[in-house]
């Protein structure tokens, strides 16, 4: 690594420290964020824990498990604030696509419940200004520990060591649910993909044109593992379970609905995935450059 190059690579403790005064200038919003808000938060609160994983070579072990944490656990509090909307979409989007089908299940309270705007009752806002409150307490805590954090000087092959080490545990999943496509096992995959890509913002400098290229791909990736994720969760809501005696023609349909479209993301993603996390796959290949140290 050229001295040329240490000098491009991009600073971690501003990057950190952006994305907590960002998150907190959202969280700001009154009476509580909006879901667009809530949304980027959490993508922001998402790129600091892959930072922070990038950088634990670097950290004692409490400081890292604390900085993680940290983050984890504002992102799990917003979660619940997120899924709903999304949930709602997804049925909404559902419905449009399939008017028939759905005129079919009018009487059925779990579609129905799915398909009503989320909206707040006077308990809902008590206890999202309360979260709101825990996430800023969490957010300023958070900011005040970054300063102190030793970062200003990484070892820039150690950190390439570790983006190496993070491609083969996303190479690792991918392998995993492409021989085995279940729900969780892609939900894991889409996870180490976008800990892949929030980390290669960092080495961006060395090789724009091709870290951007595989940025594109990788986000690609993780949108339609995305969708495909929604789905699987509006399978969940409604209680859908394939051979239950219980299940009715229009509840099988609307399985079958939701399946073809997961099909579809799927067929998406695979091309992608495989052209990145080909088994046997040498990182350096695609972000164009060395990282000395062997990998393990």
């Amino acid at each position: 690594m050229t001295e040329k190059e240490i000098k491009q690579f991009r600073e971690i403790k501003p990057a950190l420290t952006g994305y907590i005064r960002d998150s907190l200038v959202l969280l700001n919003q009154l009476p509580v964020p909006d879901d667009d808000a809530i949304h980027d938060i959490r993508v922001m609160m998402k790129r600091q824990r892959a930072t922070i994983k990038l950088v634990k070579p670097l950290l004692e072990e409490d400081a890292y498990q604390r900085e993680y944490l940290a983050g984890r656990e504002i992102g799990r509090i917003l979660c619940s604030w997120r899924e709903m909307s999304v949930l709602y979409k997804t049925a909404k989007a559902l419905k449009k696509e399939n008017p028939e089908l759905f005129l079919k299940m009018w009487d059925n309270e779990k579609v129905q419940n799915l398909l009503r705007k989320p909206y707040s009752t006077w308990a809902n806002a008590s206890e999202q200004s309360k979260s709101v409150k825990e996430i800023r307490a969490r957010l300023n805590k958070a900011q005040y520990r970054v300063r102190f954090l030793n970062l200003k000087e990484p070892d820039i092959n150690m950190l390439l060591e570790e983006l190496g080490r993070n491609y083969l545990i996303a190479a690792k999943a991918y392998l995993n649910c492409r021989n085995d496509p279940r729900q969780k096992l892609l939900h894991e995959f889409r996870k180490k993909s976008k800990t892949l890509l929030y980390q290669l913002y960092y080495f961006r400098p060395l090789n724009q044109r091709a870290i951007k290229s595989l940025e594109k791909k990788l986000d690609y990736l993780t949108q339609n593992l995305g969708k495909y994720n929604d789905l699987g969760q509006i399978r969940d809501m409604i209680g859908y379970k394939y051979g239950n005696p219980g299940n009715s023609s229009v509840m099988d349909e609307l399985a079958v609905v939701i399946r073809d479209k997961q099909d579809k993301y799927l067929s998406k993603v695979w091309p992608s995935a495989y052209r990145i996390f080909t088994p046997g796959k040498n990182p350096e290949d695609l972000l164009g450059f060395t990282i000395r140290k062997k990998l393990s």
